[in-house]
């Protein structure tokens, strides 16, 4: 365990001894030996998380940082699940190595495989062999997608699998009607009712029309949110900015002056 910070912190079989010298029962660190799949499931949904804003930031020193974090994320569960006797972290790297070659016959497989243009819906179609191989195929059409995704990814995931069996709108014309009417709907519950069960579930509705939108136009509303926010960030550091220059902060000043300022920096980023 002493050599461990004397190794090659390049190899893999460094991190790894790392993470073995965290969780050693007489020597390691306290917090990391409480730990658990439960516990640490949503540090490694955080974690991919910042990798995804690193990439939306075009931050490529930030991506290094936090792709090293996610890969700890899975080097500590194979470390885990080694402990209980189960898998190991090379169990894991064959597992994705042999799915890759193994769903890529167009570009591993035979030369006759390697001739042919990977048919339309490849991937989908070998999940759906695999699974149905090891006895694990979804029961239903909506099975599968996992609950712990963001609700925006999952909803479109879900719609994705509804619409391979056709239950879809034609186009996205029919979806901007039915944000719509979702719209008019949420209105009149919340002059209603405020916040009441009736106005979550109709807002709700609204956020689940918007991601069929999104699908539609074939895009990620997972990160036009994130370009949003980083929108209005942006605008608002110069509503602060500005105000500073004049003496004051927002809450000193109005709507109608922030919205001024907001204004202009609409302008400036379009100029």
């Amino acid at each position: 365990m002493s050599g461990t910070k004397d190794r090659d912190p390049r190899d893999i079989d460094t991190l790894l001894a790392v993470m073995r010298d965290l969780r050693d029962p007489v020597t390691g660190c306290p917090w990391d030996l409480k730990q658990g799949f439960d516990t640490i499931a949503p540090y490694t949904v955080e974690e991919a998380y910042e990798v995804a804003d690193a990439i939306a930031r075009r931050d490529l020193d930030e991506l290094r940082q936090e792709l090293g974090d996610l890969l700890l994320q899975v080097v500590y569960h194979a470390q885990m699940a080694e402990e209980l006797g189960r898998f190991g972290f090379a169990d894991v790297v064959e597992a994705i190595t042999r799915k890759m070659v193994r769903r890529h016959p167009h570009v591993f497989g035979s030369d006759a495989e390697r001739a042919m243009p990977p048919p339309k819906g490849f991937w989908e179609a070998a999940k759906a062999k695999e699974r149905a191989e090891h006895g694990t195929a979804p029961r239903g059409v909506l099975d599968g997608v996992p609950v712990a995704l963001s609700a925006l990814t999952r909803a479109v995931k879900l719609q994705a699998k509804a619409a391979r069996v056709g239950f879809d709108w034609p186009s996205s014309d029919e979806v901007l009607t039915k944000i719509a009417e979702e719209c008019r709907e949420l209105r009149d519950a919340a002059r209603e009712h405020d916040a009441d069960a009736h106005t979550v579930e109709e807002y709700g509705d609204l956020l689940f029309a918007m991601a069929n939108l999104a699908r539609h136009l074939g895009i990620d509303p997972e990160a036009a949110l994130r370009g949003a926010n980083g929108k209005f960030e942006r605008r608002f550091r110069h509503i602060e900015t500005e105000l500073e220059a004049r003496g004051r902060t927002p809450a000193q000043s109005d709507l109608a002056e922030m919205d001024d300022l907001w204004n202009d920096a609409k302008a400036r980023e379009r100029a």
